[in-house]
Order: C-alpha cells, then sequence, then structure tokens
C-alpha cells in the first residue's frame, strides 16, 4: 500500500524532532575548558566601567562629631550617631521592579551626564564615565579629607546592583523583564536559577548577551550546554547587559516540546495524511 511509504518518510522527521538532552542540559564537559595549574577554573570577570547616564548611590559617613552635611549636601551625607547611613541605595531583589529602574535612586542619585561627570555638591563636578567605582571612591575620598581628618570620614560609592534585562518568547513570559541583584558578581547560570531555569523551548546554545562599554555595544553568543562557557567574561551578567533567549526550531513547529506532545504530534500528522490518502482514492 502506498500509504506505507509516506509513513516511514514521516517517520524520520518525527525521530528527530525530538529534544534530546544534549539539547537542554548545562556544561556538558567540553576539551576546551581551561584548567589552571591547581586544576581550577581561573576566573574571568571583568571591570565594570561607568557609562554615560548610569545612576550611582553616594553615602559620606563622618564619626559623630563630624557632621558631613556642613560641607556637602545632605543627600549625599550621613552623620550622627554611629555613623548611620541615610539610606539611599534602593531595594529590591533578583526580580524586576515592574516600572523599571529605581525610583529613589533616580530622583536621589548621581547621574553620569553627558559629559561623562558627575556632580557632588560641595566637591563639584568628577569624572565617572570609562572609569571603575574604584578609581571614583579613591578621588572622592581624598577630596574629602581635605575637610575631615584622615580616618574619620568614609565615602561609599555603588551602583544600584547588577541591573540586567531578559527578553524571550511569549513561553519564557515569567522570566522575562528587569531584574536586579544586589551581589558583586552574577553569573548567567546564577541569573537564570534565581529567575526559575530557562524551560525546554530555549535554545541554550544561542544564548545573545548585548553589552555595553563606554565606547559602544558589544554582541556575544553564548552556548550553555558546553562548561568552557566559563571561561568567557560574558559568562558573568554586567550592569545594564540584555539577554535574548531565542526559540529552538523544533519547538516552533509544535514538535519536540516533550515526548508525549511529540507522540501526539506525529500521530495528528499521520491520521491527517491517512485521511487525505483515503479522500483522493475514494475519488
Amino acid at each position: 500500500m502506498k500509504i506505507y511509504k509516506y509513513l516511514f518518510l514521516i517517520l524520520p522527521f518525527l525521530l528527530t524532532s525530538c529534544i534530546t538532552s544534549k539539547d537542554v542540559k548545562y556544561m556538558q564537559p567540553s576539551e576546551s575548558l581551561v584548567i589552571n595549574e591547581e586544576g581550577l577554573i581561573p576566573y574571568n570577570i571583568p571591570i565594570y566601567r561607568i557609562t554615560k547616564n548610569d545612576m550611582l548611590t553616594l553615602d559620606i559617613v563622618t564619626t559623630p562629631k563630624g557632621d558631613a552635611a556642613q560641607f556637602y549636601s545632605t543627600l549625599n551625607a550621613s552623620g550622627g550617631s554611629g555613623g548611620v547611613t541615610m539610606g539611599m541605595t534602593g531595594a529590591g531583589g533578583a526580580g524586576g521592579t515592574g516600572i523599571g529602574g529605581n525610583a529613589l535612586i533616580y530622583l536621589r542619585g548621581l547621574k553620569v551626564d553627558s559629559k561623562g561627570d558627575i556632580f557632588v555638591f560641595g566637591i563639584g563636578y568628577v569624572k565617572a564615565e570609562g572609569r571603575t567605582i574604584e578609581d571614583i571612591t579613591k578621588e572622592l575620598q581624598e577630596k574629602v579629607n581635605e575637610n575631615f581628618q584622615e580616618g574619620k570620614s568614609e565615602v561609599r560609592l555603588n551602583i544600584d546592583g547588577i541591573t540586567y534585562y531578559v527578553l524571550g518568547d511569549v513561553e519564557t513570559v515569567g522570566m522575562t523583564g528587569e531584574k536586579k541583584a544586589h551581589k558583586n558578581t552574577l553569573t548567567l547560570t546564577e541569573a537564570i536559577s534565581m529567575n526559575g531555569g530557562l524551560n525546554r523551548t530555549v535554545d541554550r546554545k544561542n544564548i545573545v548577551v548585548y553589552r555595553k562599554f563606554p565606547e559602544g555595544i558589544k554582541k556575544a553568543q553564548i552556548d550553555l550546554t558546553r562548561e568552557d562557557v566559563m571561561n568567557s567574561p560574558y559568562y558573568y551578567v554586567q550592569n545594564g547587559d540584555e539577554i535574548f533567549l531565542t526559540t529552538q526550531r523544533r519547538a516552533l513547529n509544535g514538535f519536540g516540546k516533550d515526548p508525549i506532545q511529540t507522540l501526539i504530534s506525529g500521530v495528528s500528522v499521520l491520521t491527517t495524511a491517512l485521511s487525505i490518502y483515503l479522500l483522493i482514492k475514494n475519488l
């Protein structure tokens, strides 16, 4: 019967439509993984450099008898008993803020202007673009020490955590959006686990990261199925990263999401083919 010939033609398609464990398993062994003499995977954490329009938090803490507010803006100065800070650092967890950004930091923080500078009342303009938090903090500390005895004040400058953005198809809606982590370092796998993980339809071999630098934006493609991804600087999420999740082609056509769905889809195709064959034969 000719119908069997068509069945054998469709069968290989159904078999190759299944998403296998190799497509969804993270960090599979790779010969390219770089390991040092001690058998450890070296850290390749990039240093974040400030870019235009970044928002920074600043607290200047002094001893109880050294009120920084008399020299600097009360928004940036913290004094009083024990040198308690004023709570400029924004609240938030790993999830998105819902409205985008941190309203408190936006209103009271230090914005890096179009010239790449920040303005601190009582100090003046300080170059920020292209520099690290540590470099700017050191310069501010030197200026603050001019008004206070050395060791009697402390400058605390930081960004509002690591803010990143995840964009995927409709089936990853639970993970998409603006995310924030108040950590010094954050890996891609940590970010994914904090947001519930990736479903089977996401192509783990084609995670795209757009990263901003003072000079512009760079694009990188990450393969999370290979353990040598840990050698990549893009394995570490930086402030402002945009992470794009692409859908596997096999999932787009309705096959491969899980074995049961593949079987149901296959039976549906075979039933449709048989119905069409019988209809044409009886004409």
